[in-house]
């Protein structure tokens, strides 16, 4: 009760049966103090804040269960003060007799200071069968109001700090929330639309169901702490209000990353139509290339070529439509996989156009390598020989000509530069010489 303890006269009360007179003046020296000090802590709990709005609250739950008993706690504390009063009082008008005290009245003090010498009415307990009357000693009276006090006192302190804590925390969280919500409507995450629109509205039905609970079940959100006897001992519980600031801090980077698709979805659907449409062109490239090379080239697998990718097409209409309609959450793993198989795409036209013009390289190659030894016999005095000529003219008209063989083609190469070194093997190989050689072989 804001006190030091019990009375301390009667832990130094004296083995005999009666008190002496400076034992009894000691006693009610410190019993004035004592009920000066109980006075002042009843006082204070009678003004405390916490207990003037547990009077006017409208409470459920736990809180209203026990808010009951600490009420009648309360009106018992006063009465069994107004008891402490009247010992007290009895105790001075008794001691204000005489100067010296007689023996008579020693035994009577000592009785009143240290017997059961008050009596209460049947109201004297809580929590337990109501008795017509009791019996205490000052001592007793004291511990028992010391020990409600505290019950009292932890019960209004606990309900005041979660009073205190939970409902603005709430309130600013909610006004959060609501920032949010604006932010979340402006671009298209909605309720029905998109998931973080439906988390929003459980955030705001769960912190709408907290903040009323706590208003009226403050006890509820009471965390005594381990071992600690002290009235009010313990810390709001906020795991609620914890997982939905969570919640609220998930949603709201999921905002975020919706504002980064919003301001990045046209750059990247404006990059993925250009990736499909120079795969496009490339594919239409490789099918004229084919049937040139069908038509060029004889006793040759040209693989065919694939249409265009249709369904990656109707999968960019569907992301344009998804741009329309603000549907972030829908859009943005659509276009993570569209532009990774777009580029996919690139690179297997770009393949297919490789392997379709490989006929044409290899002619080109076969080409250039005639006209270098032609070039070389010419340098060293030989383009008259007729073997050569003929065979040069053999290997050219297969080259040529349309459609080419270009195995029988390359054979007649071949020929050619044979028949070309051991024609030149009498003579020096100059620098050059070799240089030609080296780049033909």
């Amino acid at each position: 009760m804001g006190v030091p303890g019990p009375f301390p006269s009667f832990a130094g009360a004296p083995d005999g049966p009666v008190m002496g007179r400076e034992e009894v003046d000691r006693a009610l020296a410190k019993l004035a103090a004592e009920h000066e000090a109980i006075e002042s802590s009843l006082l204070a709990l009678q003004d405390h804040a916490g207990r003037r709005l547990l009077e006017g609250a409208e409470l459920t739950g736990v809180t209203k269960d026990r808010w009951s008993t600490t009420e009648q706690a309360i009106s018992l504390l006063w009465s069994y003060f107004d008891a402490y009063s009247e010992a007290l009082t009895r105790a001075r008008e008794l001691r204000s007799r005489h100067r010296w005290p007689t023996q008579e009245e020693l035994t009577e003090l000592t009785e009143l200071l240290c017997g059961t010498a008050i009596t209460l009415p049947s109201s004297a307990t809580l929590g337990g069968s109501p008795l017509l009357s009791e019996e205490l000693s000052l001592d007793r009276l004291v511990d028992r109001m010391n020990r409600w006090y505290a019950e009292a006192l932890g019960v209004i302190v606990s309900a005041d700090a979660v009073w205190s804590a939970l409902p603005a925390r709430i309130d600013m969280l909610s006004a959060e929330l609501h920032r949010t919500r604006s932010l979340a409507h402006s671009v298209g995450v909605r309720p029905g639309e998109h998931p973080s629109g439906d988390d929003l509205e459980q955030i705001t039905a769960e912190l709408t169901a907290l903040r009323a609970e706590v208003v009226c079940d403050p006890l509820a959100f009471w965390k005594p702490a381990g071992g600690s006897s002290a009235p009010g001992g313990g810390s709001p519980d906020t795991e609620r209000y914890d997982r939905s600031a969570r919640a609220l801090e998930d949603v709201r980077r999921e905002i975020e990353a919706v504002l980064d698709v919003r301001q990045d979805a046209e750059r990247r659907l404006m990059r993925l139509r250009d990736v499909l449409s120079r795969a496009d062109r490339t594919l239409a490239e490789a099918r004229q290339a084919r049937g040139e090379v069908l038509a060029k080239i004889a006793a040759s697998e040209v693989p065919a070529v694939s249409g265009p990718p249709t369904a990656l097409h109707e999968q960019l209409v569907a992301a344009a439509d998804y741009r329309r309609r603000s549907q972030w959450h829908r859009l943005s793993p659509l276009l993570e996989s569209l532009e990774q198989r777009a580029d996919d795409e690139l690179l297997r036209a770009r393949e297919s156009l490789t392997a379709v013009t490989a006929p044409l390289a290899v002619r080109a190659e076969l080409r250039g390598r005639l006209d270098a030894y032609k070039a070389k016999v010419a340098r060293h005095g030989m383009a008259e020989d007729s073997m050569l000529v003929e065979r040069y003219d053999v290997a050219r008209r297969m080259l040529w000509s349309a459609p080419c063989d270009l195995r029988v083609a390359e054979q007649a190469v071949l020929r050619y530069q044979q028949a070309a070194a051991e024609a030149l093997v009498p003579r020096q190989t100059g620098p050059a010489d070799e240089g030609i050689e080296g780049g033909t072989k």
